[in-house]
């Protein structure tokens, strides 16, 4: 496939005391989010207890923590992103979180392979509990309308696909997330971002923010600046005042086009 990448190592790190210690002594001078989720060998009654001790762990060098209910590199991780089982998890942080008495935002990861019955009851479960954002998407696992033949695709395993083929995926989900939201919780668009054109659609969608990844792997950390440049250009084509004018200006077109989730 053009331009994607197949992750089928989980979490593969050290964990959350060793990730703190490594920021404590060598602190980025940049806005850091720490994504926290359950450990493989976790069972999944006991999800809650394991990202509670994360968050412990990372909250003080944290600028956000995002929880990610979505990786499909993680046994069962998925499954707390059903309504019942999420709003535990969220309530038990929220909860630390006022103990703490760290006012970091809590932000949830969610997984492009959702219908969009199962955003509106993720949706009522954020927005009750006051999460502060969410961030669209994750990789999927599907492997529809790539390239690469089938059996070579099939070879490399399992795992979550990432790049340009989650690209129109993300964006038709961020879309369906601002019009679910009222454009009242912040959302952070991710998939299949290269260039100024990429970032643009997912904040005409909805996003107030762009996060991206693949996209370091093909171009490198210039890609960060492009992106920048070519996002000003594009305002002021739009003729939009600045980018937070611009949140959501196509969502409605999205959501009315032909742009259905395809299974």
């Amino acid at each position: 496939a053009d331009q994607a990448l197949i992750n089928r190592a989980g979490f593969n790190n050290e964990g959350a005391a060793a990730f703190a210690r490594r920021v404590a002594e060598h602190r980025p001078d940049c806005v850091l989010g720490v994504s926290i989720g359950k450990s493989k060998i976790t069972p999944l009654e006991n999800a809650t207890e394991d990202y509670l001790a994360s968050f412990e762990l990372v909250y003080n060098i944290a600028d956000y923590v995002a929880i990610n209910v979505s990786s499909p590199n993680t046994p069962q991780l998925r499954e707390l992103q059903q309504s019942q089982q999420l709003e535990t998890l969220l309530s038990a942080l929220q909860t630390r979180r006022r103990e703490l008495q760290k006012n970091v935002p809590l932000l949830v990861k969610l997984s492009p392979d959702l219908e969009r019955r199962d955003l509106e009851r993720i949706v009522e479960v954020i927005d009750r509990l006051k999460i502060d954002g969410i961030i669209a998407t994750n990789t999927t696992i599907s492997r529809d309308h790539l390239r690469t033949d089938a059996n070579r695709v099939a070879a490399c395993g399992e795992g979550g696909l990432s790049g340009k083929p989650l690209k129109d995926r993300a964006t038709r989900m961020i879309a369906d997330l601002y019009e679910l939201t009222g454009g009242r919780i912040p959302l952070i668009g991710v998939g299949g971002i290269f260039t100024a054109e990429d970032a643009w659609e997912k904040i005409a969608a909805g996003a107030s923010l762009v996060q991206l990844y693949t996209g370091f792997i093909y171009q490198g950390p210039r890609i960060a600046q492009q992106i920048n440049e070519g996002l000003a250009k594009i305002v002021a084509r739009e003729g939009f005042a600045n980018l937070d004018a611009a949140i959501g200006c196509r969502a409605k077109n999205i959501n009315h086009g032909l742009h259905r989730y395809e299974k």
